[in-house]
């Protein structure tokens, strides 16, 4: 239905949000605006459903955005609300990658949120439909949701499908990796250049499971998104039937005060951290799932990551450890697959409340009775797994704690758990310098590469390395070379690479002690990051340490730099949220 074709009249009920601004004689100013654009009393009588959209050019990912929101569009007006589409930021992390432009990624999440809840908050609106493409906009949408405690569905925009070359199926991964192979001359160029003209087809997210397919599997283990709306790609069929139910999912939230603090509980971020380790999801799921925990007011630390993953199997092997990706695991049922074997094994709660008013158990029951998953026992998939017999016993997220790390820092494994490694200390003081170094061809098997002031403050803005760590294992040292930093990694990242090492350089933690060539060590099943340097040393070190002067004093960057906390508790700019002493 247009917005031009007249809905059956009825009557607004007062207690909607949005009957501030269409209700009574003196909203007649506003009623005009909303005419003009189309809208006629049916609509004015309606709940009103923002449907937040950041449709861009600059990323495939989100590319293709308009056309979901058309379809989530439908659904709402379909479902008898009002629906009102309006844009915001998206940055492309692959595009910006290595580059100090990548510095606005992290920013964007906290720009969305923000932008979101003021749209909703400044127009009333009575509920949101939040979409996403790239990484950051997950994560951005549903803090808004919780912000606004507005009646809310998150909407993914789905994945790109894999590209081709020389028989095989291929990402960006491998594009990335590739500069490393070429540095390294164990590459042609024509190569590279014939995986970058085949590797992303078309329209959607990064295809294995990194950030985004993290981020919307975790939707759903949340109880934000439908269950089965992740995995379809953004090009398939499916995508915009999903899109639409979301619509009609957002009115009847409203029409059943349905919100997200209904929804979310210490059990939904539990199911989160679980789904999130069983399939080996992005690191930088910790970061946003710590920050939304956050917005939500619920208690969640650090470590409970690793209690999780200790307890916790991985069953999924996809990119960037295994060779699949999220088409892959759509072809089987999706993530209801992967959370119900969880549930059948007691590893996630089964009575949280999900978006649609029923629990994580019944949802899925659902969905077996509609036909819309297979029976476990018909899945034939040598990338999925059982809890009884897995991929690896343990999940793949570990914090590592140490004199290096007091606060934390964060591991993928997506080859050896039982990695234990000494080497020297390469240290660099930011991302180029040690890119320049990887790609010299400087690097030598037992170093431990370390990039530091590259944190939420002190970058500002706590830089994705993909490009340096893609460099390090095209190079051919994936399971011989360590790299610790207090910036983040891209969820393509594979190898002993430990990221969002806390408290920063910036803030004075001991990263920024660490002096070239001393000795390191990385010890998964230990989960110890340290280095060999006495605490009298150590405090000697800081004593004489001084603070760099920020990159950024003005501008979005200086802004940010001085509300960035510690990534530990989520890098929220909010410091009403945590305590970021």
């Amino acid at each position: 239905m247009s917005k031009q074709e007249p809905k059956a009249e009825s009557g607004k009920d007062p207690e909607l949000r949005s009957s501030e601004v269409t209700e009574g004689v003196d909203q007649a100013p506003s009623r005009a605006m909303f005419r003009a654009m189309g809208y006629d009393d049916a609509d004015l009588s309606s709940p009103m459903v923002g449907i937040a959209n950041p449709a861009a050019d600059i990323t495939p990912c989100n590319v293709h955005l308009d056309d979901v929101a058309d379809a989530a569009y439908e659904g709402v007006d379909d479902g008898d609300g009002m629906p009102i589409e309006f844009g915001t930021i998206t940055i492309s992390d692959a595009v910006s990658m290595g580059t100090e432009g990548m510095k606005a990624s992290l920013i964007s999440r906290e720009m969305i949120a923000d932008s979101v809840e003021l749209v909703s908050f400044g127009e009333r609106m009575d509920g949101l439909v939040t979409i996403g493409g790239c990484d950051k906009n997950m994560p951005g949408m549903m803090m808004a949701s919780i912000r606004t405690d507005l009646p809310s569905v998150f909407l993914y925009g789905g994945s790109i499908m894999p590209g081709e070359h020389d028989g095989r199926e291929i990402t960006i991964q491998n594009v990335f990796e590739g500069v490393g192979a070429v540095a390294q001359g164990e590459m042609e160029e024509d190569e590279l250049d014939e995986m970058e003209r085949h590797a992303c087809p078309g329209a959607g997210s990064c295809g294995g499971m990194f950030t985004a397919n993290t981020m919307a599997s975790v939707s759903e283990a949340l109880g934000l998104a439908p269950l089965g709306s992740a995995a379809a790609p953004a090009e398939h069929e499916k995508r915009y039937e999903i899109a639409e139910r979301a619509g009609e999912i957002a009115v009847d939230a409203i029409e059943n005060d349905r919100r997200p603090s209904d929804i979310l509980s210490k059990k939904s971020f539990e199911n989160a951290i679980a789904l999130q380790v069983a399939t080996g999801g992005s690191t930088n799921a910790v970061l946003h799932i710590l920050a939304m925990a956050a917005e939500a007011g619920i208690d969640l630390d650090i470590t409970e990551f690793d209690e999780i993953s200790r307890r916790t199997p991985k069953i999924a092997n996809l990119q960037p450890g295994g060779e699949r990706v999220m088409n892959d695991l759509f072809e089987i049922g999706g993530v209801p697959v992967v959370l119900r074997r969880l549930l059948e094994a007691d590893l996630i709660h089964g009575d949280a409340m999900t978006v649609t008013g029923r629990t994580i158990a019944e949802e899925l029951a659902h969905l077996e009775e509609e036909g819309r998953i297979p029976d476990d026992d018909s899945i034939d998939a040598d990338y999925l797994y059982t809890v009884d017999d897995p991929y690896s016993e343990e999940g793949a997220i570990k914090i590592l704690t140490g004199n290096l790390a007091p606060d934390g820092g964060v591991l993928k494994v997506t080859g050896d758990d039982k990695f234990h490694h000494e080497g020297p200390a390469r240290v660099f003081e930011n991302e180029e310098d040690a890119m320049a170094y990887v790609q010299e061809g400087h690097i030598e098997s037992g170093d431990v590469i370390v990039i530091r002031n590259e944190g939420p403050s002190g970058g500002p803005g706590m830089r994705e390395m993909l490009g340096v760590t893609a460099a390090v294992v095209g190079a051919g040292h994936e399971d011989d070379v360590a790299l610790l930093t207090d910036g983040r990694f891209s969820g393509a990242t594979r190898g002993p690479m430990i990221g969002h090492v806390a408290p920063e350089a910036a803030d004075g933690g001991p990263i920024a002690l660490l002096e070239e060539g001393d000795t390191v060590t990385v010890d998964i099943p230990e989960r110890e990051l340290s280095v060999d340097r006495s605490e009298e040393e150590l405090d000697a070190r800081r004593e004489a340490w001084e603070p760099r002067d920020p990159a950024y004093t003005s501008g979005v960057l200086g802004k940010y730099a001085r509300d960035f906390g510690s990534a530990a508790k989520g890098a929220v700019t909010n410091p009403g949220l945590v305590d970021n002493d």
